[in-house]
């Protein structure tokens, strides 16, 4: 069944495997123990492939929590329909009235957050409200340090208006085994530090570090829940032939014109013709998302089932490929990436990583929904 829910008429298309993305899901719960919780990550527009649709889909397959970066992204899912519970994990000062109409529940990650927010709850007459406390174990960004925790405990025990529903941190390199004593170093501070928090507070809360990889690769870390991001949209370093793909981009040649030798293509001129060739010009761009670097032949299209190499420079809204070799017609699919074209393969071309190549998906190219 395919679900165009967005009602966009240009040609350029990413289609979505719903199917795909649950079959990603199964293969990541087979690593858990009965009664761990999953928390899917849908910020950044889910990863490029759209939040409500996908939101929808996950809450179906039974995940307990969402994970989006900003309150935005949350108060867009709820408006939505979305009710399944939703951490905020960089929420701002100004949007905790948000925060509380739409119910989601934010990451506190220093003193100042946690005494901001308990005062505005106390001020909005709300106890017990949900938050998740970070706790920085060596990835460097958002969190209480490991100095901070004989402090955090004291506020935790003054701060009756608040109820912690997890505590948490982030492995910097679960994904690389040459790193592995530095995340088992991480994993045993985190452990610590909960247990000290736990110690003080007369509920339980959950505990959640591990990500993609951590599932795969460090099941002693598993704890209460784990966070799934990347690995749910089909990417994965250990266990890659495991996953399905889950999105196909895609457009329709708009014209085909023969250049002949000693010719230019494109901006600034960067497309040679040493000799006639014949070219297919493409409604994408970098407007799109479709990376300026993959410019001057660095980047491949698929046609028909052979590679067009780009020509010339990536326009904001259109680019254009050797078609030399290739039987092609106007208003043929051209693939950017699948599964025959992986993501993998064209973050490597330009020397990124597959999460750059998702989320640049811009919001105007249309999606389709496949299940």
């Amino acid at each position: 069944m395919e679900q165009d829910s967005q009602k966009k008429t240009n040609s350029t298309t990413l289609e979505v495997s719903l199917n795909a993305l649950a079959h990603n899901l199964g293969h990541f719960r087979s690593f858990l123990k009965p009664g761990t919780k999953t928390m899917a990550m849908v910020k950044a527009f889910s990863y490029g492939s759209g939040d409500y649709e996908v939101a929808k889909w996950l809450n179906r397959l039974g995940v307990n929590y969402l994970g989006v970066a900003v309150t935005d992204e949350g108060v867009d899912l709820r408006i939505s329909g979305i009710t399944t519970p939703i951490m905020i994990m960089s929420p701002s000062f100004d949007s905790y009235h948000d925060l509380i109409k739409y119910k989601l529940e934010p990451e506190l990650y220093n003193f100042s957050t946690l005494q901001k927010f308990s005062e505005f709850i106390q001020q909005s007459g709300i106890d017990k409200y949900p938050v998740h406390i970070k706790i920085d174990t060596g990835m460097r960004r958002l969190g209480f340090v490991n100095e901070d925790i004989d402090e955090l405990v004291d506020k935790l025990k003054e701060v009756k208006n608040l109820k912690v529903e997890s505590v948490f941190s982030h492995l910097a390199a679960s994904d690389d085994s040459f790193h592995d004593d530095f995340t088992n170093q991480q994993i045993s501070d985190f452990k610590k530090a909960t247990e000290r928090i736990q110690d003080i507070l007369p509920y339980k809360f959950m505990r959640h570090i591990v990500n993609s990889s951590g599932i795969e690769r460090f099941p002693h870390a598993h704890f209460d829940m784990v966070r799934l991001g990347i690995g749910l949209y089909g990417i994965s370093p250990t266990y890659q032939d495991k996953l399905q793909h889950i999105s196909t981009l895609k457009t329709k040649i708009s014209q085909i014109k023969k250049v002949k030798a000693n010719q230019t293509v494109g901006y600034s001129r960067k497309g040679k013709t040493p000799h006639d060739i014949k070219i297919a010009i493409l409604p994408i761009g970098y407007a799109d998302g479709f990376n300026r670097k993959f410019s001057n032949g660095v980047g491949k299209v698929l046609i028909n089932g052979k590679l067009a190499p780009i020509i010339g420079n990536i326009c904001m809204d259109l680019c254009m490929v050797n078609l030399t070799g290739i039987d092609a017609k106007e208003g043929d699919d051209a693939i950017i990436f699948s599964e025959q074209n992986p993501i993998s393969k064209l973050a490597e071309q330009i020397g990124t990583i597959p999460y750059e190549i998702l989320t640049s998906v811009a919001r105007r190219v249309k999606r389709v929904y496949l299940h």
